[in-house]
C-alpha cells in the first residue's frame, strides 16, 4: 500500500529528484544501478509500469489520490507518495505538472543492440539527435508507424529525459531501443542482414515513395541531427540515400516530421 506523505518541507532531500537534480544527475553515470528517470502524467506512468519499470516514489496533486491515479498507485507498492495542492507542486517543481503526477523510477537495463536487430525487420537509427522534444516525437511516430526498434548513437539525447518521455506519450516504453556501439555501427547492421537508407538531400537520392524501398526485407532508416543532418561519412556508407520530395522552395523538414513521413512510407505494412 502506498505511503502517503503531505509535503510540508520544500527542502526535504527526498524531493530532490523532482525539484533540484538535473537530468544528468538523475542519470547517475557513476552509479548506474541507482539511476532514475521521471515519468510525468498517469498515462506515461501506466506505460512505464506496463513495461516493468520499478517506481521509487511519486509526487502528485492531492485530489488525484482518490481519482484516476488510484489504480496506478496500487501498482506502485509501498513507495512514498508525496502530495500537495497543485499551486504548491508548481512552486516546488517550477513548472505546471502534466495531469498532476510525477513518478521517479529506476532506469531499466537496456537490451543489446544485436538482440534487437535479430528480432526486427524495420529499425530507426538516430545519429546524434539532440533535442528531447524531437526525440520524443520520433518515438511516438515509431510506435505508430511500424518501427520494430530504435537505435541511437551515444552522443544524442537520452530517450528517458523527462521532456522526451512526456512528448513520446510513454511510447519510449513500448518501442524497444538501445545504443549502437562506438565505431562502425553500419557493419553491425549489415551483419544482421539490414540494408541502410540515409534520409538526406542528394542528387542521386531515391524518392521516399520509390516502390523498391518497402520491398527490402530488412531496412534501417537512418536520420541525422537537427540542422546539420547526417555526417557525410554516414551517408556514404549507407546502401541508399532517400529524400522526401518538397515544394514551395522548402529544402527539408524538421527531423521529427521527416521521421513520420519516412516511417509511414518505408515501415508501415500496407493494406
Amino acid at each position: 500500500m502506498p505511503n502517503y506523505i503531505d509535503i510540508t518541507d520544500f527542502q526535504d532531500p527526498a524531493l530532490d529528484l523532482y525539484a533540484r537534480l538535473t537530468e544528468n544527475q538523475l542519470l547517475n553515470r557513476a552509479d548506474p544501478a541507482n539511476a532514475v528517470f521521471i515519468a510525468e502524467s498517469p498515462l506515461v506512468v501506466e506505460r512505464a509500469l506496463d513495461a516493468g519499470c520499478v517506481p521509487v516514489s511519486v509526487l502528485m496533486e492531492k485530489k488525484l489520490v482518490e481519482g484516476r491515479a488510484k489504480e496506478l498507485l496500487a501498482r506502485c507498492g509501498d513507495v512514498p507518495v508525496y502530495t500537495a495542492e497543485l499551486p504548491v507542486l508548481i512552486q516546488l517543481t517550477g513548472f505546471h505538472l502534466t495531469r498532476g503526477m510525477l513518478c521517479a523510477m529506476r532506469r531499466p537495463e537496456l537490451p543489446d543492440a544485436g538482440t534487437l536487430l535479430r528480432s526486427s525487420r524495420r529499425v530507426a537509427v538516430l545519429e546524434n539527435v539532440m533535442n528531447p522534444t524531437n526525440l520524443g516525437a520520433i518515438f511516438r511516430s515509431a510506435a505508430a508507424l511500424g518501427v520494430d526498434a530504435v537505435l541511437l548513437t551515444s552522443a544524442g539525447s537520452d530517450p528517458l529525459y523527462r521532456r522526451a518521455v512526456r512528448v513520446s506519450m510513454g511510447t519510449v516504453f513500448q518501442v524497444p531501443w538501445s545504443y549502437l556501439p562506438e565505431g562502425d555501427w553500419q557493419a553491425l547492421l549489415h551483419g544482421f542482414g539490414f540494408e541502410t537508407a540515409a534520409m538526406a538531400l542528394r542528387e542521386d537520392s531515391l524518392s521516399v515513395a520509390d516502390p523498391r524501398l518497402p520491398a527490402i526485407e530488412k531496412l534501417a532508416v537512418v536520420l541525422g541531427t537537427e540542422g546539420d543532418g547526417l555526417a557525410a561519412s554516414t551517408i556514404a556508407a549507407c546502401d541508399y540515400t532517400v529524400r522526401i520530395p518538397m515544394s514551395h522552395g522548402v529544402d527539408s523538414l524538421n527531423v521529427a516530421a521527416a521521421s513520420a513521413v519516412a516511417f509511414y512510407a518505408l515501415c508501415t505494412p500496407k493494406q
